[in-house]
């Protein structure tokens, strides 16, 4: 009884020793959390700043210079979101590994090769003196914060076990960089064009890209056709392929509309824009407002970035949307014989320009790289140690990227759209947008409205991009770039409205092509009848708008599917029955959205994962178009070639419908009445390192059944090629805003998380729930109404 009595003491010991250090370890970290009313002193900085924080937890920043208002803006964005930033900067800088380890040597490495950081140091250095001093004022504010913080740093810190490096100026550079990149992935789709030439005949791969139809598709005659590539740069595209990294697969897409006083109830321009981008957690967007003397501008601001990216300025507001333009093209470099650190070229043989990268690797020895660049671009089969092996054959593959040129000055472009006061100065900011193209619309007081597609676009010596070309022969050059004033632009258009949902935005028989591969016309499609059925224009029709969630491709693609199916047995009449009375919204609590999703999926499947085999893949989404055509246009496809049978579409059809239901019942039961789409459609905000932790996962990642689809105004993509979670929404409108140009404080915002970037905090999700059920917040527009219900007022004032 004694040693059973201390062995029960003992326990109870422990367990109240255990829970002692966890709740002294969990109030410790809450003391990352910092304050929102505080005063203090900063170095570097003019005259006193006060920072008010209104009832939504929105930073207003009231300065007395520019230099002190991007300043403030630095330390905000350190306060709230410090270890996002310093996650970006490293992942733009190749650095990932020396915190993390061994898992993101290949992320780091692909960085490096590419380049990122170097190139926004050359941003930087180019930037003219007084944007300059404004970047550099930024980088005080965040090192002001870093300086002045009492208690821990975010958990992510203390997980890791480092504390941040001070913030330079080249940091703010790189995040443009990234978003070049990342919304420019044309040469994923060249490598994957080529690679199916292995397997496919060039009309098979045209079916596969099923654009614009025949009376729209562009015709340029100056340009020729892109030739079939021959059995070597297909065979090293394949490899590439099959190496590349998957995270650098990614989706892009956006809204926006404007519409002139003509068409308004309040008789000024209305300006809506939802940018779609990856979900993560926190999200991307921080929302600001700055006031200081020549400078008033309220929107989305992102931290680690001195400027806002999307907003107004009181006088003009302005949206952005991808244009999808082919920028980048894969060019096969062929070696000297019998001399490797040399390529061929037009002009004889040339040496690779090489440097040196150390990556360093938390828990394990660094690693030296080399990397080469060729007259066109980095050699981007060098990023991984199976790839460049292709080297041995006497090949490499190097890309050329408009998101790659040294003298790229796009945030210059940015900080002067922040204070552009009309047209012309908004377009003279705009010369400076280089990379990536974007479709960037106009609205202001005066009852204008306008778009410009700025940014570099290529002029080919022949050829459209489509697939790898030989670098050596020089045929496939780039010439130039299409001047600024020929770019896409327009103004005061006569219909007083101007719609992008990343559709066509040039005329099928404009002279300067700028790509085939256009989105698909869903979104568009609905924006334009919606628009045109609901009479004058408010707010409040805006923003029912960007929550819109009717499927055009479902009410494209349902039909087709019904009436190929001639449903034989009884769940297959039943399910047809439910789906021919289905309304074509993807609503979260109706059963009809999986069953079309997962069904449209298999479909797919039928179609032709038997002649793309391994690249399926790669290759496999939901297309409805592509569905569509090959149902009834190319039913050839409709045939397993992987049986001596020959199959009908009705067999696709209904054998993809048999599959879909064995599925769902397999995961949602039996009964299709239950069946729900947010059960299998949640939104999943996910944290890039808690995410990957069980049990952190739950407390740091963000998940809600949402609404919508890939194909609805109210986009929520999923990644149909994850075997766990096809359908999560994973790619949608992390920031929403409706500019009321007849008065600006009547403008209204939404983003997707929360102000703050740390898990413990209140701010960190509050915004989620809000954000999906369509609803909105408005920012004053001034003091007086600022500090109504402020959350708190933090002061800076100068170290003198």
């Amino acid at each position: 009884m004694i040693l059973k009595d201390i062995i029960v003491r003992l326990s109870v010991s422990v367990v109240a020793i255990l829970l002692v250090s966890a709740t002294v370890g969990f109030l410790w970290l809450r003391t990352s959390l910092p304050g929102l009313s505080e005063t203090v002193t900063v170095r570097g900085l003019g005259s006193p700043v006060e920072i008010i924080h209104d009832a939504n937890g929105i930073p207003h920043i009231l300065a007395d210079s520019a230099h002190d208002a991007y300043m403030s803006l630095g330390f905000v964005h350190a306060r709230d979101r410090l270890f996002q930033m310093d996650f970006m900067r490293r992942l733009g800088a190749g650095r990932l590994s020396e915190v993390i380890g061994p898992p993101t040597v290949g992320v780091d490495r692909t960085m490096r090769t590419l380049g990122l950081y170097r190139l926004a140091g050359e941003t930087l250095r180019r930037l003219p003196p007084q944007e300059r001093k404004l970047v550099d004022a930024y980088a005080k504010g965040v090192n002001a914060f870093l300086r002045s913080r009492a208690g821990a740093l975010p958990p992510e810190f203390v997980l890791l076990q480092y504390e941040p490096e001070d913030w330079k100026p080249a940091d703010s550079m790189v995040w443009g960089r990234l978003m070049a990149m990342r919304l420019t992935g044309n040469w994923r789709t060249e490598a994957l064009r080529a690679a199916l030439a292995q397997r496919l005949n060039p009309d098979q791969i045209t079916d596969l890209w099923a654009g614009d139809s025949a009376e729209t598709r562009p015709t340029l005659a100056r340009i020729a056709e892109d030739r079939v590539p021959d059995a070597e740069t297909v065979r090293l595209a394949a490899r590439l392929l099959r190496e590349i990294p998957a995270w650098l697969d990614q989706i892009s897409a956006s809204n926006s509309w404007a519409l002139s006083g003509k068409l308004t109830k309040s008789g000024k321009p209305i300006l809506a824009n939802d940018p779609h981008l990856g979900f993560r957690a926190p999200g991307l967007w921080y929302l600001a407002r700055i006031s200081a003397p020549g400078l008033n501008v309220t929107g989305a601001t992102v931290p680690g970035v001195p400027m806002h990216v999307l907003g107004h300025n009181g006088r003009i507001a302005w949206a952005f949307t991808t244009t999808g333009s082919d920028t980048q093209d894969l060019f096969v470099e062929r070696l000297t014989s019998g001399v490797a650190d040399r390529y061929e070229t037009p002009a004889g043989p040339k040496l690779f320009e090489t440097r040196q990268e150390k990556i360093g690797v938390k828990g394990a020895d660094a690693m030296t790289v080399t990397i080469r660049e060729t007259r066109h671009g980095p050699v981007i089969s060098d990023i991984d140690s199976n790839l460049a092996k292709i080297t041995t054959d006497n090949h490499v593959i190097a890309l050329a990227s408009t998101g790659l040129r040294a003298d790229d000055v796009t945030p210059l472009a940015l900080l002067k759209l922040n204070r552009a006061q009309n047209w012309a100065e908004f377009r003279s900011a705009l010369r400076n947008f280089h990379a990536p193209q974007q479709n960037i619309s106009y609205a202001d007081i005066d009852g204008n409205i306008g778009l410009i597609a700025p940014g570099r676009v290529p002029v080919r010596k022949a050829g459209k991009g489509g697939r790898p070309v030989p670098g050596w022969t020089g045929e496939f050059d780039w010439t130039g770039l299409i001047p600024f004033d020929e770019l896409p632009q327009t103004f005061n258009p006569a219909d007083g409205r101007l719609v992008n949902a990343n559709q066509r935005v040039v005329p099928a028989n404009d002279r300067q092509y700028l790509t085939d591969d256009w989105a698909a016309p869903y979104r568009a499609q609905r924006i334009y009848a919606r628009l045109s059925s609901a009479g004058r224009q408010t707010i409040g029709i805006s923003a029912d708008l960007q929550n819109d969630t009717l499927s055009m491709a479902a009410k494209s693609v349902v039909p087709v599917l019904l009436h190929i199916l001639d449903a034989q047995t009884g769940e297959q009449r039943q399910t047809a029955r439910m789906m021919a009375d289905w309304d074509g919204r993807m609503s979260r609590d109706r059963a009809e959205p999986l069953i079309f999703a997962k069904w449209l999926a298999e479909v797919n499947r039928s179609l032709y994962a038997d002649e793309l085999g391994p690249l399926f893949g790669r290759y496999f989404g939901l297309r409805p178009r592509v569905v569509i055509r090959m149902l009834t246009e190319k039913k050839n496809w409709c045939d397993d070639i992987s049986t001596p049978l020959v199959e009908t579409c009705r067999n696709a059809v209904a054998s993809a419908l048999d599959r879909t239901l064995a599925s769902l019942k397999t995961k949602y039961g039996q009964d299709k009445r239950g069946w729900r789409w947010g059960a299998a459609h949640q939104a999943h905000f996910r944290h890039p390192l808690f995410g990957r932790v069980p049990v952190l996962r739950d407390l740091a990642d963000i998940r809600i059944e949402s609404d919508g689809g890939p194909f609805t105004v109210n986009r929520a993509q999923p990644r149909i090629t994850d075997p766990q979670q096809p359908f999560a929404n994973v790619h949608g409108p992390g920031y929403r805003a409706i500019y009321d140009l007849s008065n600006l404080a009547n403008s209204e915002f939404a983003i997707a998380t929360g102000q703050s970037g740390n898990p413990l905090s209140p701010r960190y999700a509050n915004s989620t729930r809000a954000w999906r059920d369509g609803k909105y917040i408005k920012i004053p527009q001034t003091r007086a109404d600022a500090i109504k219900d402020t959350l708190g007022i933090t002061r800076l004032k100068p170290a003198n």
